[in-house]
């Protein structure tokens, strides 16, 4: 039986304080995910904006979070790049670091066939054969979407054991589970898709942004659905709606660091070129968040 993944996996912003990284805010923000339900840590992906860390910094912070976590909760370390070479470096450092579990997305800009990605998640599943490895899926941002023939043929290989899913596309979705069989792990990759993806297609959670301000009532939404409760479920849902769509006014994760900071729990600072949101949607960020609950009126 693969390792399976499942309720609400968060993606972790890496906070930064006068431009270096806030390590001790990093290991606050474990403590406070252990302590609020969430299911997984995922630091170093594309929220926590591992393409403006050095590979130094990008590797002290996967060994901060394993550390802090010290077992409590699965550490997936994003180790992803377009280049093959230095994705085994990064998961391999997380392998030997104590990961429970690499997040990979497909290479980006390069452009690569599909024979090429099967050849990159191969070879990197080959350099770390110990360590659990899902595939992330993101057209939007790589040019190239991971195909479900070549996801089949990866989930032959037996430490690939599953998929953050950001197509936006239930109709792949379903035809990767039914490829893919049914314990090859599928994630939404969406928030706003959490809750359809579990009830129509048998996905098993979520590798989440909005979980970085809403940890608890995300892992509850995707708990309420692993349950079979899909009342409650879908009540979940409709609350968070409005704030899973709110998380991406601009681009990720600008409105999420942004959101967080009016919330009190980081300080407001990105790397170029990611920088801070601007005025109007910032104040349309907060009326979302104030109606939301999130913050006082």
């Amino acid at each position: 039986m693969r390792r399976q993944f499942q309720g609400s996996l968060v993606a972790m912003v890496t906070p930064f304080r006068d431009g270096r990284v806030d390590e001790a805010k990093v290991r606050e923000l474990v403590d406070f995910h252990v302590a609020h339900g969430t299911d997984g840590l995922v630091p170093c992906g594309t929220t926590g904006e591992s393409p403006t860390l050095s590979h130094d910094e990008h590797k002290r912070v996967v060994e901060i979070v394993i550390e802090q976590a010290a077992g409590r909760i699965p550490v997936v370390a994003g180790t992803g790049s377009n280049s093959t070479a230095e994705a085994i470096d990064l998961t391999v450092h997380a392998a030997r670091a104590g990961a429970t579990g690499a997040l990979l997305v497909s290479p980006y800009y390069n452009k690569p066939t599909q024979e090429g990605l099967y050849r990159h998640f191969r070879t990197i599943a080959e350099a770390a054969p110990e360590l659990p490895q899902i595939v992330y899926n993101i057209q939007s941002r790589t040019a190239v979407n991971v195909e479900t023939d070549t996801l089949a043929r990866l989930a032959q290989i037996p430490n690939i054991v599953g998929v953050k899913e950001a197509s936006g596309s239930l109709d792949q979705m379903t035809a990767v589970v039914l490829a893919c069989g049914p314990d090859f792990t599928v994630l939404s990759g969406d928030d706003n898709l959490t809750l359809p993806l579990m009830a129509a297609v048998g996905g098993r959670g979520v590798i989440s942004v909005l979980a970085n301000l809403l940890p608890r009532e995300v892992a509850d939404l995707t708990h309420a659905a692993l349950d079979g409760d899909w009342k409650r479920a879908r009540d979940l849902h409709w609350k968070l709606y409005p704030l899973c769509k709110a998380m991406f006014i601009e681009t990720n994760p600008i409105p999420i660091k942004e959101a967080m900071a009016m919330a009190g729990l980081i300080h407001p600072e990105w790397r170029l070129p990611m920088c801070p949101m601007g005025s109007a949607n910032r104040e349309r960020l907060r009326t979302v968040l104030t109606d939301g609950g999130v913050l006082r009126a």
